[in-house]
């Protein structure tokens, strides 16, 4: 619907503007004709031309109703108390219909000049007669009459009327209409004229000095003049032209009532220009905004981990006064029909170089070798807990009853990592007030477009938000990929919350409002297998976005609190109410704004506000890769990236807060693994860069 009112908005508004110049005439109109009067009525093979009598001016105004000089002309036209023939074009009096009905009121004739005045020879056949029934439903809807005149746009004289334009004059006439043209300039107007002129202040000139040396002239409408010339003139008609003197019977004007329906009808259409006026104005504000927050946002990041990188080494590895953190790890992995990447990641924590771990299974319910696969590993630090099918929430909580260590690391058991991994992760916790900590979680299966596309979005998205909220002290999410938790902080938020989708938001967002910091290290790295389709990716994106507005909406309080729950609150909800909500349910009227724009109206301003907008996305991505080690070379997809991936995760968050709002249930969606986690070829260099 919103397109359909652009769309007839944009041809109405612009079609006019892009219309070429039309071309000299190289099939005149017949002989008699072009010699004829301005008036020409077609009937069939017969054709008649009309003139005004001696001393009868008839005035009309093309295009319009103007806002600024109709009301001029009005005012000057009843204070000489002369009348005029207005043809107007439809889109102008859908615009304007209060003017539409102080023409009428003031006993002016109203004729039709299309709908959008454009050239009716190069008009399709659709678009012709669409033309001359649009212009006919907004007459009526705002006027309330008829009109039998026709002027066809950018016609003076009737020889102007050559090649195709002779053949759309056939047509109209064909449906009723009277051709209207003008006299050459140099009629005297004593002889009978009809003069031409636009709604503009030098029309209004013109018109001023016309009536002020009016003499014994006489000023009328074009039906008023015919209908004056055929009491005093006989009529004579031949199968091409009448002469100039000759009229036919007709009436003082060619106004009659419109039917109700016709009224409702123009009624109708008056009301859909205004929607497409207004929505194009709202859209342009929208734009303005959406674009506004859309650079704030990537110079928020950028400024931010650029604060991160350089910020002294408070609470990082290092820190003179900070001790070197040691203690054995508890490891909890929750799996569910997880056999195609168990064993790789369990294989990976064992062979972590920090020296003492638990890793615990939980089996939720699994239907295939999950369980067994990872009972077959026989090394005594692995344990496996078999639980019927509860949920990854519920996991965890029997993970974390059968822990015995103080330091709680969550991985995903799709996540292979890095061998200093743990070491590096558990070393914030140095801090006592920081509670938990977020690794760094990178795209495993990565070569498929879908995986860079997803790559890109971890990097420059995900971590690069992570550095930005460690920074302003607001961190929302700590990923279930790889993240490490203090015990007692666990336990003091009664356990990993099942009242979300999304428990890893849910989870830290309560840390935070329990008082507790929570930080972000980026050399504790972990390589997780993403959606290879995009009905998965669909699915797990819808997962996250309905858990995050859940989580969002349970704590909305911490907006109100003080301390480190305050600063989140306000920081933290705030920008994901703006940023990651606000701004994506924005973002396809962004879109199909700037399709509005490169179709009808300033293309190639609109193609540069995008490919300005996509190089800022370029800079800002591949300064997150540079910082992340990654290879800037996968900036290539990042275009294809924005016509695509970013349109589906658009859809994605208009679902899940339609879906929030309707109070729908969703359903824990799982994802197909194949145990692509881990990359078949890593650059052994890899290192995040602190620089």
């Amino acid at each position: 619907m919103i397109f359909v009112a652009l769309f007839f908005e944009g041809w109405t508004s612009h079609e006019v503007d892009a219309a070429t110049t039309r071309p000299a005439c190289t099939r005149p109109v017949p002989k008699p004709v072009a010699q004829g009067g301005p008036v020409v009525r077609i009937d069939g093979k017969r054709t008649q031309s009309y003139a005004m009598p001696a001393r009868t001016v008839a005035l009309t105004y093309d295009g319009g109703p103007d806002p600024v000089w109709t009301p001029r002309l009005l005012d000057l036209l009843r204070r000489h108390h002369a009348h005029a023939t207005f043809f107007v074009n439809g889109a102008q009096a859908a615009r304007y219909p209060g003017l539409m009905r102080r023409i009428r009121d003031a006993g002016h004739e109203i004729g039709s000049n299309t709908y959008t005045g454009a050239d009716m020879g190069a008009a399709s056949r659709l678009r012709a007669p669409a033309e001359l029934s649009l212009a006919r439903s907004a007459i009526a809807g705002t006027a309330g009459v008829h009109t039998k005149l026709l002027r066809m746009p950018q016609t003076t004289t009737v020889n102007t009327v050559c090649d195709a334009e002779w053949s759309a004059a056939r047509r109209a006439a064909a449906d009723g209409y009277l051709l209207v043209a003008a006299d050459r300039p140099k009629r005297k107007p004593s002889l009978g004229a009809i003069r031409q002129y636009g709604q503009t202040g030098t029309a209004y000139a013109e018109t001023k000095k016309l009536l002020d040396t009016a003499g014994a002239n006489r000023f009328t409408t074009v039906s008023a003049g015919l209908g004056r010339a055929s009491t005093n003139t006989p009529a004579h008609a031949s199968s091409h032209a009448a002469t100039r003197t000759a009229a036919p019977a007709a009436p003082a004007s060619s106004n009659a009532p419109a039917s109700t329906l016709d009224r409702w009808t123009g009624t109708g259409l008056v009301w859909a220009a205004a929607a497409g006026r207004g929505l194009v104005e709202v859209m342009g504000w929208v734009l303005a905004v959406a674009g506004a927050l859309g650079v704030l946002r990537l110079l928020m990041l950028a400024l931010f981990a650029r604060a991160h990188v350089r910020r002294l080494t408070r609470f990082r590895p290092g820190s003179p006064w900070l001790r070197q953190v040691n203690e054995p790890v508890t490891v909890l992995i929750p799996a569910h029909n997880e056999a195609a990447g168990i064993e790789a990641t369990v294989h990976s924590l064992l062979a972590s170089d920090h020296p003492h771990l638990q890793i615990i299974v939980i089996d939720d319910g699994s239907t295939d070798e999950t369980a067994d696969l990872a009972t077959w590993i026989d090394d005594p630090r692995v344990m496996v807990i078999r639980q019927p099918n509860s949920g990854k929430a519920a996991a965890l909580n029997t993970g974390l009853a059968h822990a015995r260590h103080d330091i709680i690391v969550m991985i995903d058991a799709d996540t292979v990592v890095e061998r200093d991994a743990i070491q590096q992760l558990i070393q914030p916790l140095a801090h006592p007030a920081i509670g938990a900590v977020s690794g760094n979680t990178k795209v495993g299966n990565r070569r498929g477009l879908l995986g860079r596309w997803q790559h890109l979005e971890y990097v420059s998205g995900f971590n690069l938000d992570r550095r930005m909220f460690e920074v302003l002290e607001c961190m929302p999410t700590v990923p279930g990929a790889i993240g490490a938790f203090r015990r007692d902080a666990l336990m003091g938020v009664g356990g990993i919350s099942e009242d979300t989708l999304a428990e890893d938001t849910d989870l830290t967002m309560a840390l935070w409002r329990a008082g507790w910091r929570v930080v972000y290290e980026e050399t504790a790295i972990a390589w997780t297998e993403v959606p290879s389709s995009l009905r998965q990716l669909w699915r797990q994106r819808y997962r996250w976005c309905y858990g995050t507005l859940q989580a969002m909406w349970k704590h909305r309080r911490a907006a109100l609190e003080v301390g480190p729950a305050g600063r989140f609150g306000r920081r933290g909800l705030s920008y994901l109410l703006v940023f990651q909500v606000a701004l994506p349910l924005l973002a396809p009227v962004v879109d199909l704004y700037a399709l509005y724009g490169a179709l009808f109206s300033t293309p190639w301003q609109s193609v540069g506000v995008w490919c300005g907008f996509l190089v800022v996305q370029l800079i800002c991505a591949g300064y997150a890769l540079r910082l992340d080690g990654e290879r800037v070379r996968t900036l290539w997809s990042l275009p294809f990236q924005f016509l695509v991936y970013r349109q589906l995760m658009y859809l994605v968050i208009i679902q899940s807060v339609v879906a929030l709002l309707l109070g729908t249930r969703l359903r824990w969606h799982r994802m197909q693994r194949s145990g692509t986690a881990m990359p078949t070829h890593r650059r052994p260099e890899y290192s995040p860069s602190r620089l």
